[in-house]
């Protein structure tokens, strides 16, 4: 699997812990009343643009915002998959910086450069905080998936996977043991 597709699939999958992370301290922190999430706002502010929010009923909005933000997570890691290996730190130190790095490009410079949301300095500090936090969990999520693909794709090419204590030339075997073996 290229790169492309690697990080297009691990930053879609990556979505959905981040989205149900989002939303579970959304609720916790008593947002909910108040603030919509940004994703939601950011599609709002797309179809206003576009002129067609006064089209959209509730559920139209809902899976814009679903489509929009599972697309954009798909689209942000593809440049992680394609640079991550050229970076020599644990995969979720990467994917934690690459998930902060993402939130200050688009909260601090895109989003609102396209006028689609104010800067974060402008938002609450909990909503902030609660962002960089779904980003933490967005970019390590990517990284673990990242990972697993590429370990998968050695395993069909029949390579050991980099976490592997076999090497490729290795020709000792490694005896199944039981599960009772392995937990005491």
């Amino acid at each position: 699997m290229n790169g492309l597709l690697r990080g297009a699939i691990s930053g879609l999958a990556a979505t959905l812990p981040m989205t149900i992370a989002m939303e579970v301290m959304h609720r916790r922190m008593g947002l909910t009343k108040r603030y919509a999430l940004p994703p939601r706002q950011i599609t709002a502010n797309v179809a206003r643009s576009l002129g067609i929010r006064h089209r959209l009923g509730e559920d139209e909005e809902r899976v814009a915002t679903m489509v929009s933000h599972f697309g954009y997570g798909g689209s942000m890691g593809v440049p992680y998959a394609l640079a991550e290996e050229s970076i020599h730190l644990p995969p979720i130190v990467k994917g934690a910086g690459y998930g902060l790095a993402v939130w200050a490009g688009s909260y601090l410079g895109l989003l609102p450069r396209l006028g689609l949301l104010s800067p974060a300095t402008r938002h609450p500090p909990q909503r902030t905080a609660l962002m960089i936090a779904a980003h933490l969990v967005w970019g390590s999520a990517l990284a673990i998936a990242v990972e697993r693909l590429k370990r998968r794709r050695g395993q069909a090419r029949g390579e050991a996977s980099p976490a592997s204590p076999v090497s490729q030339r290795s020709t000792r075997k490694i005896q199944p043991q039981s599960a009772a073996s392995i937990c005491s």
